[in-house]
Parts: C-alpha cells; sequence; structure tokens
C-alpha cells in the first residue's frame, strides 16, 4: 500500500489543507461576480457624468466613430486629455462600434472589467499563498468596497479597471513564470501584459517594485538579490519610457500647478492623503467625486500626525517582517503604488482621489486579513469568528457601496452629494452649475458658477462655463469677459477659444471670429470647430472655403446635421442644386424635426435657380 499524500507547505511555513476542488474554486468566481454585480449592476442605469465623461466619449468626435484606422492611429500617436492610454482610447472607441451612446452598454463594461480584475486577484492570490479563503475574502473587499464606486461607476475612469485587469494578468503571468525553470516565452508575456497596463493607465509604473515584494512573499524565492533586479530591468526600462511619456501628456496640466499649488505644501498634503486614504478603507464615510487642494497648506498638526502614524506603521511591519511578513509586504504595496499619484508631481486640482485607492488598497486588505486570520488561528473558534466577521464585514461594505454607487446616476446627484461632504469645492460647483444649465435653470447655475469663483477666482472652468451661459442669454460683452479671463489662466483650451469665436461673431467682429476658430484647429485639429470657421467665412463672401471647412467637420462628425444644412446652403450659393438637395436630405435623417433643413429643402427643390442666403449662427457648444 503507498504511503498517503503528504500536505504540501504553504509560503507561511505551515501546512496547507486539502486542496481546494475546481467546483469550490469555481463556485467562490460566481460568487465573486454575483456580489460585484450586485453592487455594481445599478450602473447600467445611470447617465453619463459631465466632468471627463464629454472628453473621453460624447463629446469625442474620434472616439464617438467608433473604431477605426485613423482613431488607432490617433490613439497611439499622440497624447489626448492630458494622457496617453492608447488602449483606454480603443475600448471606448469599442464601446461607441457597440453601444453607440448609450451610457448603460459604457457602464456594463466597466462593470465586466471589474469583474474580471476581481476574479483573477482571487486566484492570483490563491496561486501565491495556497489559502483560497484567505484569497476570496481579500478579492471581495476589493470588489465592493466604497471606494471602488468611482473606478467602477464613471466612465471616463475606464482606465483603472482596464489597468487594473492588465495588473492582475502581469501577476499571475509572473507567478508562473518564477515557479518555473526559466523561459523566454514567459518572461515575454510578462514584459507584454505589463506593457499593456501601461498603455491603460501609466499608475502601473510601481508593479516592477511589487513584483520584488512578492519574491520575498508569499514567493519566498531562492534567488539572489543581484539576480532579482536584474530579472526586473526590462520592466523597469518600461516603467521609464512610460513616466517620460506621462510627464510630456502632462507637461502643460503641471506647468499650471506649479502657480497653483506650492511645492513646499505637497510633501505634507502627500504624508495626509496616504493617512486619509486608511481612513476611507475603514470608515468609508463622506466620499465624493472631487476633494479640493487646500490652496493655504494643511493644519501643521495634521503633518505631524500622519507623518507619525505612517512611521509608526511601517516601524511595527518590519519589526513583525520575519513571524508574519505580509504585514511588511502588505504595507509596502499600498505605500508603493501610492507614490506615483500623491502629488508631489502635481497635476489637477485634487488633494486625493478615491480611485488612487483601486490596486493600492489590495496590499492593505492582504495584510489585514492574514494578520487577524492568524491572530484567530491561535484562539478556541477562531476560525468561526473569522467567517463570521467576513459575512458580516461584506454585508456592510455592500450596503455602504450600493449608497455611495447610487450617487453616480447623474450629474446633479453627484455634485450635489460633493458639495456636502466637502467645503471650498470649486471644481464641485461649477460641475454643478453645468448640470443645472442643461436643465434650463440659468440663474441657478450662474449663482453655482459665481460660488466657484468666488472660492479660487483662478478657475478657468468656472469662467468659461459663465462665460457660455451668458452667452446663451444673449449678454454677449459678459460673456467675453470671462472667455478673456478663462483663456489668460488656460490659453490654449480649443473650447473656450471656440467659443470666444463665437461671441465675437455674435457680435460682429467677424474677422478676430475667424481668427479664433483657426487658433482652435490649430491646437485640436480634429476639433469640430470647422462648421463654425465656415459660417464666419460665408459671412465674409468666401464660399470655396466654407464648403471645404463643412466638409472637413463633416469627416470629423459626419451625422452633424448642422453641417449636412450648412453645406446644403453654400453649395446653394454655388448652384450645385442637386448636391444641395442631397445634404439637406442627410440633415433630415438625422434630425427629422431639423426645421431650417426642410424649410431649404423646400425652397431648393420649388425653386432650383434661386440660390438661398445663407443665415444662421456659429453653433455653441
Amino acid at each position: 500500500m503507498s504511503a498517503p499524500a503528504k500536505k504540501r507547505p504553504t509560503p507561511n511555513g505551515k501546512r496547507s489543507p486539502q486542496p481546494a476542488s475546481r467546483w469550490e474554486v469555481a463556485g467562490l468566481c460566481l460568487l465573486l461576480a454575483a456580489i460585484t454585480f450586485a453592487v455594481f449592476g445599478q450602473t447600467l442605469y445611470h447617465g453619463f457624468i459631465n466632468y471627463d465623461d464629454p472628453q473621453y466619449v460624447y463629446n469625442n468626435p474620434v472616439v464617438v466613430r467608433g473604431l477605426t484606422i485613423n482613431g488607432i492611429v490617433w490613439a497611439f500617436t499622440g497624447a489626448h486629455a492630458s494622457n496617453w492610454h492608447p488602449l483606454t482610447w480603443l475600448s471606448h472607441m469599442l464601446d461607441c462600434q457597440i453601444y453607440g451612446l448609450r451610457p448603460g452598454g459604457h457602464h456594463l463594461t466597466n462593470v465586466l472589467l471589474h469583474t474580471a480584475t476581481v476574479i483573477a486577484l482571487f486566484l492570483v492570490l490563491r496561486q501565491m499563498t495556497g489559502s483560497l479563503w484567505r484569497s476570496a475574502f481579500v478579492a471581495a473587499v476589493f470588489a465592493v468596497h466604497p471606494l471602488r464606486a468611482e473606478s467602477v461607476a464613471w466612465v471616463a475612469e475606464r482606465k483603472d479597471v482596464l489597468s487594473g485587469l492588465f495588473f492582475m494578468l502581469t501577476v499571475g503571468a509572473y507567478v508562473r513564470y518564477a515557479r518555473r525553470p526559466w523561459s523566454p516565452l514567459r518572461y515575454g508575456l510578462v514584459l507584454l501584459l505589463f506593457a499593456c497596463g501601461l498603455m491603460s493607465k501609466p499608475m502601473l509604473v510601481s508593479l516592477p517594485l511589487v513584483l520584488l515584494l512578492l519574491d520575498y512573499w508569499p514567493l519566498q524565492r531562492k534567488v539572489s538579490a543581484g539576480r532579482l533586479m536584474l530579472e526586473k530591468l526590462p520592466l523597469l526600462i518600461l516603467s521609464g519610457v512610460s513616466c517620460v511619456i506621462t510627464l510630456l501628456a502632462q507637461r502643460e496640466a503641471i506647468f499650471q500647478s506649479v502657480g497653483s499649488f506650492s511645492l513646499a505644501n505637497r510633501p505634507g498634503n502627500a504624508l495626509v492623503s496616504v493617512a486619509v486614504y486608511l481612513g476611507q478603507m475603514i470608515w468609508p464615510q463622506g466620499l465624493a467625486a472631487f476633494y479640493p487642494y487646500p490652496l493655504a497648506g494643511l493644519p501643521g498638526w495634521e503633518v505631524v500626525l500622519a507623518g507619525a502614524l505612517l512611521a509608526g506603521l511601517t516601524a511595527f511591519a518590519w519589526w513583525q517582517r520575519r513571524k508574519q511578513p505580509w504585514l511588511l509586504i502588505g504595507w509596502l504595496w499600498y505605500v508603493i503604488m501610492l507614490l506615483p499619484v500623491l502629488g508631489i508631481v502635481q497635476a489637477g486640482g485634487q488633494s486625493h482621489a478615491d480611485r488612487y485607492t483601486y490596486l493600492p488598497q489590495i496590499g492593505i486588505c492582504l495584510a489585514a486579513t492574514w494578520w487577524v486570520a492568524e491572530c484567530g488561528q491561535k484562539r478556541r473558534f477562531g476560525r468561526v469568528a473569522f467567517g463570521c466577521l467576513m459575512v458580516v464585514t461584506l454585508a456592510i461594505l455592500m450596503a455602504v457601496s450600493w449608497k455611495q454607487t447610487a450617487y453616480w446616476r447623474d450629474s446633479e446627484t453627484l455634485w450635489i452629494h460633493a458639495l456636502h461632504c466637502t467645503t471650498d469645492n470649486d471644481v464641485a460647483n461649477n460641475s454643478l452649475g453645468l448640470a443645472l444649465s442643461e436643465k434650463g435653470e440659468a440663474n441657478e447655475a450662474i449663482a453655482r458658477f459665481q460660488q466657484a469663483l468666488q472660492i479660487n477666482p483662478g478657475y478657468a472652468p468656472a469662467h468659461g462655463s459663465l462665460g457660455d451661459i451668458l452667452l446663451q442669454m444673449g449678454r454677449v460683452d459678459d460673456a467675453i469677459s470671462h472667455y478673456q479671463s478663462a483663456l489668460q489662466i488656460e490659453p490654449n483650451d480649443p473650447v473656450v477659444i471656440e467659443n470666444f469665436g463665437i461671441a465675437l461673431f455674435q457680435k460682429g467682429s467677424v474677422d478676430e471670429a475667424i481668427t479664433q476658430f483657426q487658433r482652435a484647429l490649430q491646437l485640436n485639429p480634429d476639433y469640430a470647430a470647422h462648421n463654425n470657421l465656415g459660417i464666419a467665412l460665408m459671412k465674409q463672401g468666401k464660399v470655396d472655403e466654407a464648403i471645404a471647412e463643412y466638409r472637413q467637420a463633416l469627416q470629423v462628425k459626419p451625422d452633424a446635421a448642422e453641417a449636412h444644412n450648412n453645406l446644403g446652403n453654400a453649395l446653394l450659393r454655388k448652384g450645385n442644386v442637386d448636391e444641395a438637395i442631397a445634404q439637406f436630405q442627410k440633415a433630415l435623417q438625422i434630425n427629422p424635426v431639423f426645421v431650417k433643413a426642410r424649410s431649404n429643402l423646400s425652397r431648393a427643390v420649388q425653386q432650383k435657380e434661386k440660390v438661398p442666403e445663407a443665415t444662421g449662427l456659429p453653433t455653441h457648444r
């Protein structure tokens, strides 16, 4: 009779229980998917948000056309929205290809990617540690923690969930590589997946350092430190290239932050942010879509207290590194992954953001789960208590996360909640004003824009928003004043430049308006200012040049009914009646209730030899 099989030792040196069956693993994967959809499935009925979603999706003329050769080239060859993440752009294009601009489909993709990341985390942790239930609990907390709401419920944060999936796949490929004889194919797969992650979001630049931590625990690789470092060199080179590209892509935002946010205050804000994230993980209340940067700096006692807390936790984890290595590894995972987004190199006006915890929080959850489980094993009924704690914790997190995700159902709800959770929030006031403006509540919107400027007179978007609504109200001179203020602060915003041109056109300054439209197009050749430039050129009688601009506008946005109508008018002016009729018909196919196009079509059909004058004003964005 053969001897019974010996139980395999786990990375912590103890005997592991019998391996879980495939059915257990599959069942836990289904359970993780179920709780993820239970919390975030509601987003399938949410709309887009008026912060970043316009630039990333529904107002981006390249993205809305779906996957095209020109779009793929655009994604890889330029920095857009101050970022270079071509795979993220391609995912948005694919969504538009499949779902159009129905927001539920875009949200579904986010939820599916997050679910895949959750399951991959569970499988990778189990592969590394041999622990089934601990790995499942870490993945479950990651899945439904309220801090995940921003990353999953916000379409523009596709880069979080997409890069998160590539992060997990890279770690899984690395574990497979590390536990087998050296293979160029297995190592090449690690490099490929890591490169894909960096092309989804550059926050993954710290992943090579995380892999070094995993070499110590739980992989416990018996390899010299020199070899381990040399092994990470190609990965570090990719990280370095990504850092350079990101700095170039964000150089304008970084440059603006130098004048807005004191360099002396940044280390203190970084320390406090690390502590704040810890607090939010334990007590996830008061979470907001935007936390304004403290322009006057933080109180000294907050910085000192945060520094002391972090130093104490680091010292404790180091002291326990031999007995409980997961404490040090989890803590360093958390800190190292946060380093790129702590604001030492500041881009944007946030002091911290929930989305920045998407991958770093895994380290804290890993350390806490193993620590609690090990403590429970030393006590009677410890495993039962640990199981009860898991269930209660997950139930509470799911309830809070459901509520937090519900705030993301529309822009107005989101920004009202943000104003309840924060003070002196210029971004939330401006964004709420935009939502109110879309509802036709002009006076309330103006009050929000003015409140944003009282908080921060140098906040360019609020000047631009106020200019937009004043222009709609016919207060052209006031609108021009705010556009000029916005452009003094951010001189290269093509949207504000175009709207400034519209205001000048309405005032009768056609030459100046044309200059502004041309400037907007120089900054962004794919921008849809061609239509307005065509209208201004028609005003000057430059019909051929106007026709060229209208055609260019339709290349950028083929379903622009206004551009089809304007092109029809220009063709009529040239005497090309049949072509003009075709353009009016296309405009009506896109927008059957387009009164101007229907009137123009009727006149063109009835009076083929009469060329109507082009009328109309530039389209305000």
